[in-house]
């Protein structure tokens, strides 16, 4: 067990990096329209472009980990927002009302605002996060 102890700093950092690649996903869906043809583009300036836009740009900041705490903070934010805003008022039930993932993404996000981005980081190469 020592030894998978050892690990779990580069562990976070893959965390971050997963999350953030998947995240992104959603917000070059919203903004790219990749995957092709999944959804029309928000209005510019709408709630809907603007949540494309923090998780398109929030999510490659934190891919990089580059101001990777403040970063996630706004964006654990987002999805607090999204999930009480669009997926609640459907059900009280994430599995029902879709929400879980934007859950997920809070806490996982808020996980990194206290734990740092991990050592694959800029910030960590910055001597921004000691």
């Amino acid at each position: 067990m020592r030894s998978l102890t050892a690990l779990s700093p580069q562990m976070l950092s893959l965390l971050r990096i997963v999350a953030a690649l998947i995240f992104m996903a959603h917000g070059s869906q919203k903004i790219l329209g990749v995957p092709a043809g999944s959804m029309a583009a928000p209005a510019f300036m709408s709630k809907f472009w603007i949540a494309g836009m923090l998780e398109l740009i929030g999510g490659g900041l934190l891919v990089l980990g580059l101001f990777s705490r403040p970063v996630a903070f706004l964006l654990s934010g987002l999805m607090a927002v999204a999930y009480w805003t669009a997926h609640a008022p459907q059900s009280p039930y994430p599995v029902l009302n879709g929400g879980d993932a934007a859950i997920l993404y809070c806490f996982v996000f808020l996980y990194i605002v206290f734990a740092g981005p991990g050592p694959i980081s800029l910030d960590r190469i910055m001597g921004r996060d000691r």
